[in-house]
């Protein structure tokens, strides 16, 4: 199994395709659509979160807000040639031990290890979230 990771704008840490809620969207749709922006990913998305796991983001403006992130498993079908974020970010697919060593935010890292002791069949996945 491979896992795609980004990195963040501007602390450049690896972490999974995220964004905000998209109004009239539900959260599949909104990963789907972050997944596509950041990462440039196309794929199925199974209808139901892996879980989640609350961090603190720190707005432009400098206010840190709390949020709660639900991780949504992607069976990666293709990754474009290019796509809206692709010079503002990294993109490194990566075998689970290698996600486990880039990834820092404990609860993102609980719940790529739990996807792959689920998973049975190798594939290349992207465990993309939607943010409440």
């Amino acid at each position: 199994m491979q896992i795609l990771l980004i990195t963040t704008r501007n602390t450049k840490r690896w972490i999974v395709p995220k964004g905000w809620p998209l109004v009239g969207c539900t959260p599949t749709q909104c990963a789907a659509h972050e997944a596509m922006e950041e990462a440039g990913l196309v794929g199925d998305f199974l209808p139901q979160a892996l879980g989640s796991f609350i961090y603190d983001k720190r707005r432009k403006s400098g206010e840190t807000v709390r949020c709660e992130v639900f991780v949504i498993p992607m069976e990666v079908l293709h990754q474009r040639r290019t796509w809206m974020e692709k010079t503002a970010r990294e993109t490194r697919w990566c075998s689970v031990e290698e996600a486990l060593a880039h990834v820092s935010e404990p609860g993102l890292r609980r719940i790529i290890a739990k996807f792959a002791k689920g998973s049975r069949k190798p594939h290349r996945a992207a465990p993309a979230a939607a943010t409440a």
